[in-house]
């Protein structure tokens, strides 16, 4: 089965691509991992990403979908994938279709902004260790110190409300019209993400078995 996972940053894409990819035995795909498994690897397209990021630009659209095509010709993808991270746009989505990658489904986690924030800018991490911690879900024994190791607990700067709340307004321009193309295609399935990540979870499968 080949799959697509959209969703808001903050909506649990990557927890359940994993465990989508448990269940079925077929590979994640993040386009941040393999853009750095290129760029280690020194592929032809790697390189070329790597030129642009010295540059401190960002990486074109031809140059992260030819990285995705490279990885999507390996053996373990024959059974299908999961692309989480990508396509982020139309154009992506269109590149896509363009190479004969047939996609099955195309499942969109959907959580409130509001959610969303409070999941995000509660995240504290540890600056030793960087053991997880969260202002409402998980909080440390003592506020503000890791229970593991004593280390301070940080907010890192993409949590921060105010970078959080650009990324969505960011998603919601570019990457929420993938919603129409995909539904136009007869292969988008939305999933209302709960509180609980297994209620999630078995929503998300009920979406790839309908």
């Amino acid at each position: 089965m080949k799959l697509i996972l959209l969703g808001a940053p903050g909506a649990g894409k990557g927890t359940q691509a994993e465990n989508i990819c448990n269940k079925l035995n077929i590979p994640a795909i993040s386009t941040g991992n393999i853009i750095r498994a290129a760029l280690a690897n020194g592929t032809e397209m790697g390189l070329k990403a790597k030129s642009y990021m010295d540059a401190g630009q960002l990486v074109p659209d031809e140059v992260v979908i030819g990285i995705i095509q490279e990885r999507l010709k390996e053996d373990d993808c024959k059974n299908g994938f999961i692309l989480d991270g990508f396509p982020r746009t139309i154009p992506q989505a269109q590149a896509l279709e363009d190479m004969g990658i047939e996609i099955d489904r195309v499942v969109d986690i959907e959580v409130p902004d509001e959610t969303i924030t409070s999941r995000l800018s509660g995240r504290r991490v540890c600056e030793k260790c960087a053991n997880s911690y969260h202002m409402i879900y998980k909080f440390p024994k003592v506020e503000g110190i890791c229970d593991a190791c004593g280390g301070k607990l940080i907010q890192r700067k993409d949590d921060a409300p105010e970078t959080v709340k650009a990324r969505l307004v960011e998603y919601h321009a570019m990457t929420e019209p993938l919603k129409d193309f995909y539904e136009k295609l007869g292969k988008l399935r939305i999933v209302e993400g709960q509180e609980k990540v297994e209620d999630t979870t078995k929503l998300v499968f009920e979406a790839l078995e309908d």
